[in-house]
């Protein structure tokens, strides 16, 4: 070879040895981060509400399972207040190692951003790992309301404009949305009351002092059975698995209505991708597992596994979704 070619390729030879280096460097890093898992020997499950609740039961759940499945302590750690926005600013500003886990809600991933100024980013801040579970919500009254039907509801509402209040697990979550969203539908005005967490929520039903509540099916369940709550109708499209005889809103004479409740797995976004990946591939195991999916359809929880992506689109279309009835509506978290 020439000195003139070789004086051309020396030059070309170092960038490419360069790039290739860089290049290896860069899956050591990954690998690394990927063997280095747990990123620790016990593990955080953050939940935005109070123990009792859905968001805690399933949590458990899941906790317990992913601890078997990985060998380590897995905790849950309830971070109550604010629909569970304290719980997500918590992991938003947490660790970056990958060892705080949020078991995210739809109000505070979806719902809050349209209605106030947040101390975190749901899409900046926090990272998708995988939904986790779907689930709608059923309208129940304490019985000294005197209401035993969803149409008994609606005649009493409009009869008595902002004289029956409802119950929500905080300001702009699932529960309270759906209230707002009847409103909007019915073209009734009940009175929202908002609470820490269902089990908050559950209480001063029981006690009644608030007269209802969009519940999770897996809250009021016992009580309903008790006859201590009365159920008139569900969120979903679908009646619900365990109420059969008690119709959705939908077909009760407001075709479209839907606010279905939903959890699912989030991390801090600092959290390095191959961390983030291994999460989804653990979780989506877990809830996958025949044993954790019987548990949790118990509690009246549709598991529903997928990609960070998969969540990604649909976190994005949810907070569209409600960002427009939000507006149209004028709601606001006061």
């Amino acid at each position: 070879m020439s000195n003139k070619a070789s004086a051309f390729m020396s030059p070309l030879f170092k960038t490419l040895v360069s790039l290739f280096l860089g290049a290896m460097s860069t899956v050591s890093a990954g690998q690394a981060l990927a063997q280095d898992f747990p990123p620790k020997k016990t593990i955080s499950v953050v939940v935005g509400f109070v123990p009792g609740g859905a968001a805690d039961t399933g949590a458990r759940i899941i906790a317990k399972k992913l601890g078997e499945n990985l060998g380590i302590a897995v905790t849950v750690e309830n971070k109550a207040g604010a629909g569970g926005n304290i719980a997500h600013q918590y992991t938003a500003t947490g660790p970056a190692d990958g060892s705080v886990l949020l078991f995210g809600s739809v109000g505070p991933l979806s719902i809050a951003p349209n209605m106030m100024k947040l101390p975190y980013d749901p899409v900046k801040d926090l990272a998708p790992l995988t939904m986790a579970v779907y689930f709608p919500n059923v309208l129940v009254v304490h019985p000294g309301t005197g209401i035993k039907t969803f149409a008994e509801f609606i005649a009493a509402a409009k009869k008595a404009p902002g004289k029956i209040d409802f119950a929500s697990t905080g300001p702009g979550s699932a529960s309270h949305l759906a209230g707002e969203l009847l409103n909007d539908m019915a073209k009734i005005d009940t009175l929202h009351v908002p609470y820490k967490g269902g089990a908050a929520a559950l209480q001063d039903l029981l006690g009644g002092r608030v007269a209802a509540w969009y519940a999770t099916y897996a809250t009021a369940a016992p009580h309903i059975e008790a006859g201590k709550v009365i159920p008139l109708a569900s969120t979903g499209t679908q009646r619900l698995g365990g109420l059969p005889q008690i119709p959705t809103i939908a077909e009760s004479g407001y075709p479209g209505f839907s606010a279905t409740n939903w959890y699912a797995f989030v991390a801090s976004s600092k959290v390095p991708t191959p961390v983030l990946d291994r999460w989804n591939v653990e979780l989506v195991k877990v809830l996958s597992a025949p044993d954790v999916v019987e548990q949790l359809n118990k509690h009246g929880l549709i598991p529903m596994p997928g990609s960070r992506d998969d969540l990604a689109r649909y976190m994005a279309k949810e907070t569209a979704t409600w960002g427009r009835i939000i507006r149209e509506r004028k709601i606001s978290a006061q």
